[in-house]
């Protein structure tokens, strides 16, 4: 008897195989192509085969066609059409990703309030626990064999996301829930499978820890400390991982529906397993599913209609090019950015991040796709009240982005790097005026910084708005919290930023000069 474990995650409301840079842009990715896949290896299955399908998180928020479901009127109408394309594909088991949490729970139980599958979480608990969860795990009989399928999310969620949309919400270790689940379970079932919206702390092959262990990814301690597990589904990270350790097969299918991740357990007679692996499969031969195309049709075409929609004219250039000089030198996109978050709040100090290298800010003529495009998150903004100190803290952590090559030149550090690209955790301010010398160890690289043409005293108060990830200390800035917070704003910065420029009768685009680099 073969087992087949088919998985996506990290799909991000990318269910066409664009990413909407223009309109009739195309690309290998998307959940479509996925469920055509998925469907085809339940077609090919014979009659020894049990074919299983989860999917793993990270599927509400993320693209334009998620944010004009949640923004536009019809924002019933549209955000369910999510969970009648996952209901087509009659899932076994579901799992929530860190970013189902964004639009708050309101949100989320009436995006997912017709499924016909059940939502597990065995490490999320409290009061509102039963609006979104249905389960911590699920018994299924099938061809005689009994599989249990456990889920879990990231524990992390209270050190990114707005209090107000986890409220009544507990999130426990993922390894810790984990290992009373597996003592309870493991006698009563053939086959245990774990799904988990988390991903790996240590490298997969040498265990080595690749990053700071905070418990935001306990994917490697689970696979080292429960070995009675048959198999690890994983996500969050958007990493392409397939393969065996320490014998047990576990998976990471990508970003944006790239690949499905696949895990086949062979068993014997006695239900015993005797073999097992893991791979990716790649969605780009497959083609698009009538049926969800007729589900999403009007959505998408709506959303393809908004995004057309002219914004503004902008005299200069706000294209990004070189993204890296940009984090280096500052630069009028990223100006921009920062003048809508001061515009918005009255702070006089901003800080905000150019997410990835695929973000291309803004040329003449502005759309809602421009827009949409270079501000890729819903982030709502809020107001801190800081030392200082704690500013210098921040800066110096922006500062650790950077190290110098052999030949003198400047690259991203390691640790920003690697296991995933972390391109959203630096910053760049306006509002002061600041230096890097990168030839100065980690910690110690930033000079004076001035404020309102005085020099910024480590004692000193002052107020400095950040969007809402950094403001909960988000992306290892612990300087910043909850506590600090003195404002919050409701309104997203896509919105924000269109606001901003729909207001202003003239945009210049204008290269900073507060940031020196020294080398």
């Amino acid at each position: 008897m073969k087992i087949r474990i088919l998985s996506t995650s990290d799909v991000h409301g990318y269910f066409y195989p664009t990413d909407f840079s223009t309109v009739d842009d195309q690309h290998e990715l998307g959940f479509f192509k996925a469920a055509s896949l998925i469907k085809q290896k339940r077609r090919q299955a014979s009659a020894d085969e049990i074919v299983l399908y989860i999917e793993n998180g990270d599927i509400i928020e993320g693209s334009p066609m998620d944010a004009y479901a949640y923004n536009t009127k019809d924002q019933t109408n549209y955000s369910q059409k999510i969970v009648s394309m996952i209901n087509s594909l009659t899932p076994d088991a579901a799992v929530l990703g860190n970013h189902e949490f964004n639009y708050g729970l309101n949100y989320l139980s009436d995006v997912f309030k017709k499924r016909t599958y059940s939502i597990l979480g065995a490490n999320i608990s409290g009061p509102n626990a039963k609006r979104i969860i249905d389960a911590s795990y699920r018994i299924i009989e099938k061809k005689g064999v009994k599989l249990a399928i456990i889920g879990l999310t990231t524990q992390f969620i209270p050190h990114w996301e707005d209090p107000k949309n986890i409220e009544g919400l507990h999130f426990a270790s993922a390894l810790e829930t984990l290992k009373k689940i597996v003592s309870k379970l493991r006698n009563q079932v053939d086959v245990l499978i774990v799904a988990y919206h988390g991903g790996f702390e240590a490298d997969l092959d040498s265990g080595v820890p690749t990053e700071k262990y905070t418990g935001e990814n306990e994917g490697s301690a689970i696979l080292r400390e429960i070995p009675e597990i048959d198999a690890l589904v994983t996500g969050h990270q958007h990493r392409r991982e397939a393969g065996l350790v320490n014998g047990i097969p576990v998976n990471q299918p990508g970003y944006r529906g790239s690949d499905v991740g696949e895990i086949v357990l062979e068993l014997n007679d006695d239900k015993q397993l005797i073999q097992s692996s893991a791979q990716l499969l790649s969605v780009d031969k497959y083609d698009l599913p009538t049926d969800l195309k007729e589900i999403a049709a009007d959505w998408y075409e709506a959303t393809q209609a908004w995004l057309d929609q002219p914004v503004t004219t902008i005299s200069g250039d706000m294209r990004l090019t070189d993204h890296m000089a940009a984090r280096l030198y500052g630069h009028p996109y990223l100006d921009l950015v920062n003048r809508v978050q001061m515009d918005a709040t009255g702070a006089k100090i901003s800080g905000t991040s150019l997410f990835n290298d695929g973000v291309r800010g803004f040329g003449k003529n502005v759309t809602v796709r421009n827009v949409m495009n270079s501000y890729v998150y819903p982030n709502t903004l809020v107001v801190e009240k800081v030392t200082g100190a704690d500013l210098r803290a921040a800066l110096e952590r922006c500062a650790s982005f950077f190290e110098l090559a052999d030949d003198g030149s400047i690259k991203v550090s390691f640790a920003f790097r690697t296991p995933k690209v972390e391109f959203y955790n630096y910053d760049y301010y306006t509002g002061i005026d600041y230096s890097f010398d990168l030839k100065k160890p980690v910690g110690h690289r930033v000079g004076p910084i001035f404020f309102d043409e005085a020099e910024l005293l480590d004692e000193q108060e002052v107020e400095v708005v950040l969007n809402q990830y950094r403001g909960v200390g988000g992306g290892d800035y612990s300087m910043f919290g909850a506590d600090k917070i003195v404002r919050e704003y409701a309104d997203d910065m896509p919105k924000l930023i269109i606001q901003y420029l729909q207001n202003h009768s003239e945009i210049v685009a204008e290269q900073p000069h507060n940031l020196q680099i020294i080398k």
